[in-house]
């Protein structure tokens, strides 16, 4: 087993965001979800270790207001585009060059944003992710923006009961999570012609939150499909999430 350490950055704005680190060899960043953290999404079943184990470091952030890193309640932490600010922050504070970037869900949102900005990694992976959730998120965050100011109306058989039972679990800051909602902005299919390394995207066979899967490869120009079993939930939890990581970065 590889060891894990932790430490912290400051960001942009001196904003302290965790980061956790295993593995020695080719430098990979790991985005986590939305409402998770780097634990849930890339240790905790076993992806960051088969990426160890293939001869990379996965460099694996807590997002802002997410996990062990800072949650500001000012919304003046939260200007546009702020996650993609912070992951600009990491790679210049790691003072790497040549790297893999993988993102879910909102990881890829932040991933495929901050390359059209101008973030230049040697492959990219954009899991839990379809067209739809990167060019009509203004109707996604609408959705968990209401499953936020609903919470605790919220009972089973309501559409937003997953997402408000997964916040209870990993016991996100509410007031925190509503800016950064607003913070995220759209990426359209244009937006995406300047995201020219090879990608990957990998997406659950259940999985459509995000919306169309071979839409969004579609609209690259260097990607492929994959798909693994599982839902958008279930699919972190499947062993074939971090195969596919490491057949593809090791391609």
């Amino acid at each position: 087993m590889h060891s894990l350490t932790s430490s912290t950055f400051a960001s942009f704005d001196e904003t302290e965001l965790a980061l956790h680190r295993m593995g020695e060899g080719r430098p990979v960043i790991l985005v986590h979800g939305l409402f998770s953290n780097a634990h849930t999404n890339w240790i905790k079943f076993g992806h960051a270790q088969k990426l160890a184990e293939a001869g990379f470091e996965a460099i694996m952030p807590d997002l802002r207001g997410h996990g062990q890193s800072a949650a500001p309640q000012d919304p003046a932490a939260y200007p546009p585009d702020v996650l993609v600010r912070d992951l600009e922050a990491l790679v210049a504070h790691l003072e790497v060059e040549d790297y893999d970037l993988v993102g879910f869900s909102l990881g890829s949102r932040t991933s495929a944003r901050a390359v059209v900005e101008g973030l230049a990694p040697r492959r990219l992976v954009l899991s839990g992710m379809g067209l739809e959730g990167l060019a009509g998120w203004d109707r996604r965050a609408a959705f968990f923006i209401d499953a936020i100011d609903r919470f605790e109306q919220v009972r089973h058989g309501d559409p937003a009961f997953y997402a408000v039972s997964f916040m209870k679990t990993m016991k996100v800051d509410r007031p925190a999570m509503r800016l950064l909602l607003q913070s995220v902005d759209d990426t359209t299919a244009e937006d995406l012609k300047a995201v020219t390394m090879p990608t990957l995207v990998l997406c659950g066979a259940d999985d459509r939150d995000n919306g169309d899967p071979q839409a969004l490869v579609d609209a690259l120009p260097d990607a492929t499909l994959a798909e693994i079993p599982g839902t958008h939930m279930s699919s972190v939890t499947e062993p074939a999430l971090g195969e596919g990581l490491v057949n593809f970065l090791s391609a």
